[in-house]
């Protein structure tokens, strides 16, 4: 159904046939021109209005606009320029005559509402419906503009349900992309979705984490800057503040703005305001001298003339931001300085626009008491300097332009036309909207027009950067382009090398909350702030990161280390008891000197042999003895060095079986001193029952007992080499593992006994009648041997690493030397030294036993 039905009032008058009246006052149309299609257009030709205050006692007088819009004008007649091509074109809709009705919507919302309805109903007070009773076909077959978000969105909300094409050239909120709230919507400049994540990845390109924004508080900004924050957000850049401002803010609004910017530490500021507020709050900014700011700017404002003209405190120099790419459309510019079409469709706003283009006025509109200077209507509009005669808006009057043709061709599918159009065809607004959806052409210039499932054009922005020069004009340059179309790597192509930054400066401001952490740290957020906002914590030990800004440290493999810096991991030391180090050195010296010292007392009892002090008690097993002392000094050499696999078998088996073979010697003497004596009793056969040969079997039963121990140990679970990596956290300790720790337990275990059994037999010999009693001897090296190794045990189990080692060759040595010295040294002694006494006389004569 025609809108028709909505806003006017069915009555039945005089006349037999049905009228409809409207109700309230008629629009005033501003620019118009008959034909047989109809085009609507609302534009904002003013900028303000003389505001009134209603008494609600009589009728509300009509809204005045003021202040003349020079930038929509020149929309307007883009406008115009592409109806008066298509209409000489014989190539588009030939033979149909294209006619416009324009409104100015210079107020609020609800003049665009009021405009909209008046150009799909007519604008007649009274009208005569063609079928039934207020119904008819809509006015208009589209309707260019409007200029705003925000405006566009009433117009989109109102003419939706009935279906009339509305296509906007500026209206850039990605709300406005919805078909389901605005299902005949459709513009020909990109959607802000899309320059929202440009800004976004600009920002993101010159790392930029840390940054403010200030945005208009209406569907542009809002919308415009929630797109912007959740990509930001998506790239890791943190908005220190975001402050919404509209042009009619009281000035308490604005000085909360610029407080909130003086007190930031971001120097950069993404701007999402339309050209009119930014107009308001930038006279403001030179007020305060905000200048230092990098400022990143929306398509509105940041390749406007006008705006770079305002700015006489080069507040914004340096500004870089998006704008669509630049075009040139052929005899449009010298079309809209040629003031005859709007001489011709209204005189009196020719008469209004002639007036503030030359600052004059025509006689006939003024007393001469208000003549500053007289009209006459031939002045030369080229020879002003103003932002009528500015080109710089040339991609937005192309914009015009192709809303404009799109509806030409889907018209010209519609209406079947070849070399004629079929004009009987009746035009419905949702088949002239389903044709524009689907229209796909080339304008003149070469540049592609269609629109996407949203009613949206393909996006494409150039990258601007404000330059000054040296008379104090600023140029917009173009310093690269954006295109989401390409893969993600490609959208963003930039030239840095021209750029030029606040203040002049070609040096890449550095707006962070926190500078970079650098590699061997890790970033730690600061609590209650934003994520961009951090300290740098060193890594652990142990731990490396070797990239910056990195969240995490890494912890290095076992065999590895961090290095100072905590930035890569090196390997570690490997750890062992070696010849080189003076611990090694000293116990190996040590072993060897107790190897020599064992082969002198050797030597001297082999030369002394035949003596009494050799000969008693057994020098067979007094040999076997000093052989396996020397087996002990050297079998603690085997516990120094890198543990390999034979040397951690050879280790402990070594020294198992070499100190059983002491020992048993030992424990063999001993009982030879103690039954020696209780064979001399009347009646004892004790002594065939320890002679020689048991003696040698003896010793060779224990040691055997503790060779097959060993051979279990080390065919079910041997000793192998081990890195342990927890003992000293930077170094790798090379040691030998057990295996079987009940092996290692019962070769030590097996040892003790036989020390224990050894100590009791020459503890109660110790009192024999004897002069040289060997007993005692034992019983000394007894207990310095079981001394060492019962302060072994806790200081084996505690040592770390190789002290370990260490405590268990220094175990081996000191009760190696405690047995040599004990028991050799004095019979070395005497024999040397007191030979008088090494007869068999002295060693039987009587003499009060010693005590220990």
């Amino acid at each position: 159904l025609s809108p028709l039905q909505v806003v006017n009032l069915a009555s039945a008058s005089s006349a037999e046939e049905p009228v409809c009246r409207r109700r309230g006052d008629p629009e005033n149309l501003l620019l118009f021109k008959d034909g047989e299609i109809i085009l609507g257009g609302v534009f904002s030709f003013h900028t303000g209005w003389k505001d009134r205050t209603d008494t609600y006692m009589i009728k509300p007088l009509r809204l005045q606009c003021t202040s003349l819009n020079f930038r929509d004008l020149q929309f307007a007649q883009a406008m115009l320029f592409a109806i008066e091509e298509i209409n000489n074109s014989t190539d588009l809709l030939p033979g149909i005559s294209v006619g416009y009705k324009i409104y100015d919507i210079c107020g609020p919302d609800t003049r665009s509402i009021g405009a909209t309805l008046a150009l799909a109903n007519g604008n007649e007070i009274v009208s005569v419906p063609s079928k039934t009773t207020c119904t008819r076909p809509a006015h208009v077959q589209a309707i260019i503009g409007a200029t705003s978000s925000s405006k566009s969105i009433a117009v989109a909300t109102v003419i939706g349900p009935f279906f009339i094409p509305v296509i906007s050239y500026f209206a850039t909120c990605a709300c406005l992309s919805d078909k389901t709230k605005y299902p005949s919507f459709l513009r020909t400049i990109p959607s802000d979705y899309y320059q929202s994540r440009a800004l976004a990845h600009l920002v993101k390109y010159f790392g930029w984490t840390w940054v403010g924004a200030i945005r208009s508080n209406d569907d542009y900004g809002n919308n415009g800057m929630a797109t912007f924050t959740e990509t930001a957000q998506q790239l890791g850049i943190c908005l220190e503040y975001s402050v919404p401002f509209f042009r009619t803010d009281p000035s308490a609004k604005i000085q909360r703005i610029i407080d909130i910017i003086k007190a930031s530490t971001s120097k950069v500021i993404v701007t999402f305001l339309t050209r009119a507020d930014l107009n308001v709050l930038l006279p403001e900014f030179s007020y305060h001298n905000l200048s230092g700011y990098q400022w990143i700017g929306s398509e509105t404002w940041i390749f406007d003339s006008r705006t770079a003209e305002m700015d006489t405190h080069h507040i914004l120099d340096g500004a870089i931001g998006l704008s669509i790419p630049k075009v040139h459309v052929t005899g449009l510019r010298e079309f809209i300085l040629n003031e005859k079409p709007l001489n011709s469709s209204n005189n009196e706003l020719f008469i209004e626009f002639w007036e503030t283009l030359f600052n004059c006025r025509f006689r006939q509109s003024a007393s001469s008491a208000d003549i500053q200077k007289e009209c006459t209507g031939h002045e030369d509009v080229t020879g002003v300097q103003n932002s009528f005669i500015d080109m710089s808006l040339m991609p937005l009057f192309n914009n015009v332009y192709k809303g404009v043709y799109a509806v030409a061709h889907a018209l010209h599918n519609i209406l079947s036309c070849n070399k004629t159009c079929n004009k009987n065809v009746q035009l419905d607004p949702l088949t002239v909207l389903q044709h524009i959806r689907k229209i796909h052409f080339t304008t003149k210039e070469g540049d592609e027009v269609h629109f996407d499932e949203n009613g949206d054009p393909a996006a494409k922005y150039d990258i601007i950067n404000w330059q000054p020069k040296e008379n104090g004009v600023v140029e917009f340059v173009t310093v690269g382009l954006y295109n989401p179309s390409l893969v993600q790597e490609k959208q963003l192509n930039l030239q840095n090398k021209y750029l030029i930054w606040a203040r002049n400066s070609k040096q890449v401001p550095v707006s962070v909350c926190s500078e970079k952490c650098p590699p061997g740290t890790r970033k730690v957020l600061q609590k209650g702030r934003p994520v961009c906002c951090y300290d740098c914590i060193r890594c652990a030990e142990g731990e490396i990161s070797n990239v910056t800004d990195s969240v995490t440290c890494v912890r290095c493999l076992p065999e590895f280390w961090s290095n100072e810096r905590r930035d890569a991991c090196i390997k570690k030391e490997a750890v062992f008891l070696s010849y080189e180090e003076i611990m090694g050195a000293l116990l190996t010296a040590a072993s060897i000197f107790g190897a020599h010292m064992t082969i002198g007392v050797i030597l001297i009892f082999f030369k002394y042999r035949k003596t009494p002090i050799v000969r008693a008690n057994n020098s067979e097993l007094s040999f076997l003895l000093l052989f396996s002392l020397i087996l002990c000094f050297l079998c603690s050499l085997t516990f120094i060095g890198q543990p390999s696999d034979w040397s951690c078998m050879l280790r402990h088996v070594a020294f198992g079986i070499t100190f059983v073979l002491c020992i048993s010697c030992l424990l063999g003497k001993t009982m030879v001193v103690l039954m020696a004596f209780r064979a001399t009793r009347p009646g004892s056969n004790v002594k065939k029952w320890f002679g020689q040969t048991q003696q040698r079997l003896c010793v060779t039963a224990f040691t055997l007992i503790q060779i097959n121990i060993c051979i279990i140990w080390l065919t079910t679970s041997p000793p192998f080499p081990f890195k342990n990596f927890k003992e000293i956290k930077d170094k790798i300790t090379l040691e030998c593992a057990l295996g079987s720790v009940v092996g290692f337990w019962a070769v030590l275990g097996y040892i003790g006994l036989l020390a224990i059994l050894c100590f009791i037999f020459a503890f109660l010999a110790r009192k024999l009648p004897d002069n040289f009693n060997e007993a005692k001897f034992i019983t000394f090296s007894m207990l310095i041997f079981c001394a060492v190794w019962i302060t072994f045990v806790p200081a084996y189990v505690s040592s770390p690493g190789k002290f370990s080692v260490a405590v268990e060759i220094f175990a081996i040595l000191a009760s190696s030397f405690g047995l040599l010295i004990c028991i050799f040294i004095p019979k070395c002694y005497i024999i040397l030294m007191k030979p008088e006494k090494n007869t068999k006389k002295h060693m039987m004569g009587k003499k009060a036993p010693n005590s220990l």
